[in-house]
């Protein structure tokens, strides 16, 4: 099976984000240049950032949307939640508490 290049990230961090979102819609990824930072100066930069690559299935236009859908349902201005088990005070990003590994209220 080919692959194809799906974007670019300047940090790994945001890479490998892009990747864990589609990846949890079903889409198969692959995270390319992690290791290239060093090799900056002797090739653009650009072409040493981290990149995401996609099945050739794949089609390119509906896994960028996916992942713009999958990204603002990141909202940055929501609330903290507690725990109902432990009580611990956990961060919206998070769907499962980090002490106790019970799911936010409210997610299947």
């Amino acid at each position: 099976m080919g692959w194809k290049l799906l974007l670019r990230r300047s940090t790994l961090i945001e890479a490998q984000h892009c990747a864990n979102l589609l990846e949890s819609a079903g889409i198969r990824t692959q995270v390319r240049n992690r290791f290239l930072a060093g090799a900056i100066g002797e090739i653009p930069p650009t072409e040493a950032w981290p990149q995401v690559w996609v099945p050739e299935s794949q089609d390119h236009e509906s896994a960028l949307a996916r992942l713009h859908e999958l990204s603002g349902e990141l909202d940055p201005s929501a609330a903290d939640w507690h725990c109902p088990a432990c009580g611990e005070r956990i961060e919206p990003q998070f769907g499962a508490c980090w002490n106790c590994g019970r799911a936010r209220p409210g997610d299947p």
